[in-house]
């Protein structure tokens, strides 16, 4: 079973999406288990404190090394564990990077608040990751966004295997060809969108053909 533990100030805040589809179904079948860790367990103050103010000045409030190291220490299992720093100056997430972190059994992710972490934690992780070229709140939604995306690799996870090996990024670099589904002949506001042809004729070589077309048209 592979093991995802997420170091929070907001251990409550990821419960409905991992309490639903794919990732409830794949805790209940035991391939994955996720934990959710309150940073606050770690502090050694009367407040529970776990941010003070930048060095240098400036705005905002920086999260505390010590009790996220205390944190890392007390979760990580085992050597076949990842302590990975959510962080907007991260390396960008891909799918060739869900694929190299399912080979572990054990996941760790910190995850950043306000101006984000004091950087001497970055001594004692593994790698840092942002998911996008933008600013989010904090890490919990990156945390949630590689965990499914990791977990979906897992097999077990996706209900047909096939399904994963055909989705966008599957094949580094391209994506996913794309779908149609029931009426044959949508109509919307008085114009009319079909089906593209070789899909309704039963040909698998011309299916696949265009499937493979309309990926690298994706691509572009």
């Amino acid at each position: 079973m592979k093991r995802f533990d997420i170091i929070t100030i907001f251990p409550a805040s990821l419960d409905s999406y991992f309490a639903t589809s794919i990732l409830k179904r794949a805790q209940d079948k035991k391939l994955i288990k996720i934990e959710m860790h309150d940073l606050r367990k770690w502090t050694r103050d009367k407040h529970r404190k776990t941010d003070d103010k930048p060095y240098g000045g400036g705005v905002g409030m920086v999260m505390l090394a010590e009790s996220i190291l205390r944190a890392v220490s007390a979760v990580k299992k085992g050597k076949k564990s990842r302590v990975i720093l959510l962080a907007a100056n991260g390396k960008q997430f891909k799918q060739k990077d869900a694929k190299r972190l399912a080979k572990y059994d054990q996941l760790v992710f910190v995850c950043g608040r306000y101006e984000g972490v004091d950087a001497r934690v970055e001594k004692f992780i593994d790698e840092k990751i942002s998911v996008g070229p933008y600013v989010v709140t904090g890490g919990e939604l990156p945390a949630a966004i590689i965990i499914d995306a990791v977990s979906r690799l897992i097999p077990g996870v996706v209900g047909k295997q096939e399904s994963v090996a055909n989705e966008s990024h599957a094949a580094e670099g391209y994506l996913e060809h794309n779908h149609y589904t029931r009426p044959e002949v949508l109509v919307w506001k008085g114009k009319k969108y079909r089906v593209p042809k070789v899909l309704l004729e039963g040909h698998h070589k011309n299916i696949a053909s265009w499937r493979a077309k309309t990926s690298r048209k994706a691509r572009a």
